[in-house]
């Protein structure tokens, strides 16, 4: 038995690499995108909020499901906006940071799992979110499949992610790059990054000045102006960025999803999809997202 225990760690630990650059990622970067709204600082909550529609009186005592949970943004979405049982999971390192931002809670379970071995019998959570990571996993499709395996009759998915919109999405910088950045060592990654970012900002500018902003898509930068949040300061810009382009240039996967290849995987899978497309959350952001629900008993009424 013993054995069998030691070998199971070592497969978690070895196909946990992927998830490396997001725990090393998180741990440098604990804070960042954590609302502090004293500063003005919601975009999180605008985010969870425009997505889920959600509130304490739809889940007061109903279970939670975060799977993919970073620092703990959504984290504390959840445990700011319903009085829900939220179990939160993540396959990296960045568990601890999650804990450390929100573990106080008793409200809140974290727990270090992969998303295809969760710790949790089959249909058990009224509702179910994964945002920002179904294209960081190296079979996404198997993930939606986890995923709604998760989910309780009556119970709710919600799913975003990057999405394909054509042959275009990938003649990007980071697209264009990450064959050789997502192989270096992330400590130099980040470091290059930290060095150049004030020229990398400049120029992203410069070129938004000069009416020729689509170029900037071949710049190793994040989108600053859609991706960032409104209302930062100077040094502030600065990390959200750092912090931005070293997510976008060091994951071993990103593949962007076809939105209807999502759907259809969803609905493969025993779901009816009550929403698909885009919404706009916090001025100009965008997110794309799935909304679904296992048919059966209500698990949400009374």
């Amino acid at each position: 038995m013993e054995e069998t225990i030691n070998q199971g760690e070592k497969k978690l630990e070895a196909d946990s690499n992927y998830t490396d650059s997001f725990g090393f990622q998180w741990n440098r970067f604990q804070h960042t995108q954590i609302d502090r709204e004293k500063q003005g600082l919601d975009q999180s909550k605008q985010r969870f909020l425009a997505v889920t529609e959600w509130d304490k009186e739809d889940l007061r005592g109903k279970k939670v499901l975060e799977v993919g949970s970073g620092a703990g943004r959504f984290t504390r979405a959840v445990l700011e906006v319903t009085e829900a049982e939220i179990y939160s999971v993540d396959f990296s390192d960045a568990v601890e940071v999650n804990r450390r931002n929100n573990g106080s809670s008793p409200l809140l379970q974290i727990k270090k799992a992969s998303v295809y071995d969760l710790p949790y019998p089959s249909q058990s959570f009224d509702k179910v979110f994964c945002f920002g990571m179904l294209q960081h996993t190296p079979e996404p499709q198997r993930t939606v499949e986890c995923l709604v395996e998760m989910v309780k009759p009556g119970g709710e998915l919600i799913v975003d992610f990057y999405p394909q919109k054509g042959w275009y999405t990938r003649i990007h910088a980071k697209y264009l790059a990450r064959p050789f950045t997502r192989r270096m060592n992330r400590k130099r990654l980040l470091n290059w990054i930290e060095s150049n970012i004030t020229s990398l900002i400049g120029l992203y500018k410069g070129l938004h000045r000069i009416k020729l902003g689509v170029l900037t898509r071949f710049i190793p930068l994040v989108d600053m102006y859609n991706v960032l949040p409104s209302g930062l300061s100077k040094e502030e810009e600065k990390e959200w960025a750092i912090l931005d382009t070293f997510d976008m240039l060091s994951p071993r996967y990103d593949n962007p999803q076809k939105m209807r290849n999502v759907v259809k995987w969803i609905r493969n899978y025993g779901l009816e999809v009550t929403f698909s497309g885009k919404k706009k959350y916090s001025n100009s952001h965008m997110v794309y997202f799935v909304k679904a629900i296992r048919p059966g008993t209500d698990s949400l009424a009374g």
